[in-house]
């Protein structure tokens, strides 16, 4: 028990909690934009996938920043055939989601055979890093300037995204237009607010974070890309943005939460728990949270519709 406990109570666990914690926050910001329009974007996970497998192939030969840039463009190029197959042709947000997954899954693997011949992972030789950051004098702080220490810029980013986040939807035009459609869309048509392109700017926004997501994943510590190596962050980001009710800091903390779960779950396995069971506890976790949430919100529905009779006189 205490070697279990000397691998969890470290600077270095902290360290880790930050850096498992960012791509799944990078996704939830990105899915809280969709959410806030009223649209559950179930295809977090395969961009996320894509932007993972473009970072490294493209990092490998161009370096890390195109690498960045190229999961952008890849993540967002999924955004664009959601946002054209839900808002242009009128399909189901759950079914193209679903396919957009099966869609990424089904190409990084192709990519994988038809690039390097292997269907598992990239060559020993195709490698992307991203640099690390070096605090200087901070880093020598005890525990938290060890932990803050040497990580990447997108770990920076993501807990950046927050309040950007915040001032976009509280403080921007395109925020109130955004929550308008969120939480009555034939209202917000009647105030003529064009419902089309803020559902599609969401998108493509959710697009553009989960493709640095998806590098953060492969190029912060492996520099190396494995098929399915997102093991469905993509849907924990998810029942992290519906746990937070897709609000920036409610949100960041379901991050934090799901981010020290599978850190955790690392740090147990080097103290001799078996992994299996260990790796579990992100998922029990995830399971957990949506069951609150599922009671959160039918306690919130029953409310709504008991002062609604009760306005009503009945």
């Amino acid at each position: 028990m205490n070697d279990i406990l000397a691998q969890v109570l470290t600077a270095g666990t902290l360290a880790v909690i930050l850096m498992k914690t960012a791509p799944i926050l990078l996704a939830a910001v990105g899915g809280a934009f969709t959410q806030m329009g009223n649209i559950l974007n179930i295809g977090l996970e395969g961009m996320m996938l894509v932007g993972a497998f473009t970072a490294v192939a493209v990092g490998a030969f161009s370096g890390p920043w195109i690498g960045i840039l190229a999961a952008m463009g890849a993540a967002g190029l999924l955004a664009l055939i959601f946002a054209i197959a839900a808002l242009v042709f009128k399909a189901d947000f759950i079914v193209v989601g679903i396919g957009i997954n099966l869609l990424a899954l089904g190409i990084t693997v192709l990519l994988l055979i038809v690039l390097y011949g292997n269907a598992g992972v990239t060559p020993g030789d195709v490698k992307a890093f991203l640099p690390k950051i070096d605090l200087g004098p901070i880093g020598q702080i005890p525990v938290i300037g060890a932990a803050l220490n040497n990580q990447t810029i997108l770990v920076w980013l993501a807990f950046l995204c927050v309040p950007l986040y915040a001032y976009v939807l509280y403080r921007t035009r395109y925020g109130v237009h955004l929550r308008a459609v969120g939480e009555d869309e034939p209202a917000a048509v009647a105030a003529g607010i064009n419902v089309f392109n803020v559902k599609f700017i969401a998108i493509l926004l959710s697009g553009l974070l989960c493709g640095l997501a998806g590098a953060q994943l492969a190029m912060a510590t492996v520099g190396s890309f494995t098929a399915n190596m997102t093991s469905s962050r993509g849907f924990i980001a998810l029942a992290a943005l519906t746990f937070g009710l897709g609000r920036p800091y409610r949100t960041l903390i379901a991050c934090a939460i799901f981010g020290a779960a599978d850190a955790l779950a690392d740090r147990l396995v080097l103290g001799g728990v078996n992994s299996s069971l260990a790796l579990t506890t992100p998922y029990v976790i995830t399971i957990v949270a949506l069951v609150v949430v599922a009671v959160r919100v039918k306690a919130a529905f029953n409310a709504r519709a008991k002062r609604a009779l009760k306005f009503a006189g009945v």
